[in-house]
């Protein structure tokens, strides 16, 4: 039984209750070495009953394998592989190396698992365990962390183990179990019922040397009958060392070790090999061991002693994750060498050739051109499969064990890449730093940044400031990366002027929070950049400076369907679709907001199926802004917050800045001063290591409107002021808020403080060539001008509106044209605009507007009624905002699974949710959806 651990076993006892019922749950047990996670982790299997398991557990020396802890996992589960959805099924095999049909993308890989486990529960429910998940690999660990962050309604638990200090096992957003020392009852009751032949004093220092670690209760008794104190080498007397003598893992290492060292000479070196090996594969073992002069007759001493076993699939395995790294660390360096060449040559080069490369490479004793190829290779397979930290890692011991000084340099900037694409942003700096001074070294300079390099030297060094320039940008350090990313342009122009132009792109966007005199210099230089006629960054360049360099405004602007071309040659593989992202953002600079929505649409949609999840909250932030400026707040309520989820997920600070920005907009729209205030605070919070969070001016415009629609112009003049400053006024949404900021100082009576901003306005929407863009310039001219001039401006701009593709910018100049006309005495033509607008605003849910316009009709004459404010069908019945867009796609006509697979969720748990959903609309079927949402 376990001792001490009533409060622990409770709470695996309601996951597993609740699997049962249908309910899923994921939980993380952290604690040190010994302190009993794994016991913890068994006593769950065993109370699992007729529960399907999967288990696993991280092993050390895989850590650098991408995907081997997953596929160790999933082994069992595979069978269901084939009824996955298209993009998750590829993304699944390649990851396992299985097919080679494009890169793993990790949320789809991670969906997958998602899936298979959902569908491995069945009826009866999982219990999935992963112990040691420290030592996972970091692929593995946020397929599994993503897929645990979505379980909802499967039945399925998720039950990890991972040790304090050693490896790695970040887990955002999953509750955790911290596991601390038995308290002196229960410690000494366990004792009691495992050593109980110790004398007094024995037993007495055991207490006080194993303070409350069941593992160190249970090892050290077994150290003191076999000769070994608690805490020394063997033969040292049980009192000879005081409490804490060694550290508490030491301790453990040695008690353990010291049972080895009494088996015959034969065991230890088989068990060596064994310790050495991860996978416990008994052809590998075999064929290792004898090239060592042992075999499986030397197997039975270590399992009489119980440090070892074979499990169900015949593997061999140890008793406990401290016996293999005892036996491991604790070998002669001589041994532990042997033991990984004779482990080399027993996998299968063809077959099994990282594992091969891995072994190779702990048995260097110094540089080994050969084995640092073989290291390169294994690094191009991970990155192939989205293994990025795993091909860091393999880049990064290849370029030691480099004889080459080039080959040196190229293989730590490909570290240093890598690393950059698995987000490990500390490590990617620091490889590029070392990669900087590899490529000075290679080129025969006393400088890590030769002065004036040359050809290779040059394309290297710019690949390492590109890495630091991006990284930079990612912690928010503005100024430091558009400076990085410019200064690699320059090296890369001569002798890369394509990857040079992507460097600009990169910088352009970079820039764009820093000013619009930083805008305008990287535009002139990528404008300056002779590219060759056939690259495919070209159009993507071109695109861009059209759109946004200093000479722009004198030139028709260009359309986002020019992008077409490039977007073609993205789907050909010719061009890297992140370059074409840019375009939806530029196209909405343009005032292109259509176009620009189309883009996003296909860019997403094209995301989804090939698995470029990472670009989807930068398309879904554009999308989200065009929606907004379209007037389809519900559109961009629920586009922004499916991109906020997947911004969070992928550690997209930035992005969750900007969305959550977003979001705050639609609230203040609506009238939710709780909601939008909310929502600004955690733009502002998101994007930490900037001066200024990326989602500040949308903020700044958000609250702006939340202010002017409640009656409160002078707060919302200073809001919207502050998207005039030199510093962010050339950003979409500065643009898009002067109309606001000109209806707040003509309410204060001070017209004067926006008519710079005015005119900067009238020019963009004049070179814009937009009906739209044209009929807001009208409604400010009329706010502004003399009433014997403003009625003439009034008509322009109803006649521009479009109040079908932008009703609520149409019937905001409907009541300022009613309120015009109320104040010039012209009630009954008052009385049609402002009844107009009231319709209007209540449809879009609108509130402080429709009060506002309600308000203005009572003044006029005419009849108001306190009719309930209108709501959307899915408000009405009370669904929430998963469930109404669950719904949404359910009368499309989408089945469950592709559901599922456009909102990363489990079949299990979107069938789940349409159950909770169809009494609240009161009906019994899919086929009445439709009807009922129109």
């Amino acid at each position: 039984m376990l001792h001490g651990r009533d409060g622990e076993t409770a709470a695996l006892g309601a996951l597993l209750g609740g699997a049962r019922q249908g309910r899923s749950g994921a939980l993380v047990l952290r604690g040190e070495a010994g302190i009993g996670k794994s016991a913890l982790l068994a006593h769950a299997v065993a109370a699992a009953g007729d529960m399907a398991v999967i288990r696993s557990s991280g092993v050390e020396f895989e850590a650098e394998l991408p995907y081997a802890g997953l596929q160790l996992l999933l082994r069992t589960a595979m069978g269901s592989l084939d009824a996955l959805p298209g993009p998750q099924r590829r993304a699944l095999r390649t990851a396992f190396g299985l097919a080679s049909d494009g890169a793993a993308e990790p949320m789809f890989v991670g969906l997958a698992v998602l899936s298979l486990l959902s569908d491995h529960a069945g009826e009866r429910g999982l219990l999935c365990v992963v112990d040691d998940a420290q030592w996972l690999d970091r692929a593995s660990v946020d397929a599994l962390a993503f897929a645990a962050r979505r379980l909802d309604a499967e039945g399925v638990v998720m039950l990890f183990a991972a040790r304090d200090g050693e490896g790695a096992f970040t887990a955002p957003g999953l509750p955790e179990l911290r596991l601390d020392a038995l308290d002196p009852g229960a410690a000494a009751t366990l004792l009691a019922e495992r050593g109980g032949d110790l004398a007094d004093g024995a037993r007495s220092q055991v207490l006080a040397e194993a303070q409350g670690n069941p593992l160190a209760l249970l090892e050290l008794p077994l150290a003191l009958r076999g000769g070994q104190g608690p805490g020394g080498g063997p033969g040292t007397s049980a009192g000879s060392a005081g409490p804490g003598a060694l550290p508490l893992t030491s301790r453990l290492q040695l008690a353990f070790h010291g049972q080895v060292s009494h088996l015959p000479r034969g065991t230890q070196t088989l068990l060596l090999v064994a310790a050495a090996d991860h996978t416990g594969d008994p052809g590998i073992l075999v064929r290792a061991a004898e090239t060592l002069g042992v075999g499986v007759d030397d197997l039975p001493p270590a399992e009489a002693a119980g440090l070892v076993f074979v499990d169900e699939e015949d593997r061999l395995r140890f008793r406990h994750p401290l016996v293999r790294a005892a036996i491991h660390q604790r070998a002669p360096l001589p041994e532990r060498l042997a033991a990984h060449r004779a482990l080399a040559g027993a996998c299968d080069p063809v077959l099994d050739p990282d594992h091969r490369a891995w072994h190779l490479a702990a048995a260097a004793t110094g540089p080994d051109e050969e084995v640092a190829a073989a290291l390169q290779e294994t690094a191009g397979r991970a990155r192939e499969r989205s293994g990025h930290a795993a091909a860091a890692a393999a880049f990064e011991r290849a370029a030691r064990l480099s004889t080459d000084p080039a080959a040196r340099a190229e293989r730590l900037v490909l570290a240093a890449e890598s690393a950059s694409e698995a987000g490990g942003i500390d490590r990617a700096r620091g490889f590029a730093q070392q990669a900087a001074r590899a490529v000075a070294a290679a080129s025969g300079s006393v400088s890590a940044r030769p002065a004036v390099p040359a050809g290779a030297d040059a394309a290297l060094l710019a690949r390492t400031l590109h890495v630091q320039g991006l990284a930079d940008f990612w912690e928010g350090d503005f100024p430091a990366a558009h400076r990085l990313l410019t200064e690699a342009a320059e090296l890369a122009g001569p002798v890369d002027p394509a990857g040079a132009a992507r460097m600009l792109v990169q910088a352009a966007h970079t820039a764009w929070y820093l000013g619009g005199a930083e805008v305008d210099d990287t535009l002139s230089r990528l404008a300056a950049l002779e590219l060759p006629a056939g690259a495919a960054i070209r159009p993507v360049a071109e695109f861009v400076v059209g759109a946004l360099g200093r000479d722009a405004g004198q030139d028709p602007p260009p359309a986002v369907d020019a992008a077409a071309a490039a977007a073609r040659a993205a789907r050909e593989g010719r061009v890297d679709p992140r370059d074409l992202v840019m375009l939806c953002g530029v196209g909405l600079t343009l005032g292109q907001d259509a176009e620009a929505h189309a883009l996003t649409t296909v860019l997403t949609a094209e995301s989804r199926e090939s698995g470029g999840v990472g670009r989807l909250s930068t398309l879904m932030f554009f999308r989200a802004e065009a929606e907004i400026f379209e007037s389809r707040f519900d559109d961009a309520h629920r586009t922004a917050s499916e991109g906020l989820r997947i911004s969070r997920d992928t550690g997209q600070g930035q992005w969750v800045s900007q969305l959550s920005s977003t979001l705050a907009y639609v609230a203040a729209v609506r009238g939710d001063a709780a909601e939008c205030r909310a929502r600004v605070d955690e733009a502002l919070a998101a994007g930490s290591g900037s001066a200024t969070a990326p989602g500040a001016p949308w903020t700044s415009w958000s609250l702006g409107v939340l202010d002017l629609g409640q009656g409160r112009a002078q707060a919302a003049l200073d809001r919207l002021l502050l998207l005039t400053d030199p510093a962010v006024r050339h950003q979409i949404c500065a643009t898009r808020s002067v109309p606001d900021l000109v209806e707040a100082a003509v309410r204060l009576g001070v017209p004067e403080r926006a008519d710079e901003a005015f005119t900067r306005f009238e020019r963009w929407a004049a070179r814009s060539r937009q009906d739209w863009a044209a009929a807001l310039v009208a409604r400010c001219r009329a706010l502004l001008a003399p009433d014997g001039e403003a009625e003439a401006h009034w008509a322009t701009a109803l006649k521009a509106h479009d109040p079908h593709r932008r009703a609520m910018e149409s019937a905001r100049t409907e009541l300022l044209f009613g309120e015009w006309l109320r104040r010039a005495r012209r009630k009954s033509e008052a009385r049609g605009r402002l009844q107009s607008a009231l319709d209007v605003f209540e449809r879009l849910g609108a509130r402080p507007w429709a009060d506002r316009a309600r308000a203005e009709l009572g003044a006029a004459g005419g009849s108001v009624t306190a009719a309930p404010r209108a709501r959307s069908v899915a408000d009405e019945a009370g669904l929430t905002p998963q469930e109404s867009q669950i719904v949404r796609l359910a009368a499309q006509g989408l089945s469950n699974k592709d559901i599922a697979a456009q909102l990363f969720l489990s079949p299990r748990t979107v069938g789940y949710h349409l159950y909770k959903a169809y009494p609240k609309l009161g009906v019994v079927s899919r086929g009445e959806l439709a009807g009922i949402l129109g």
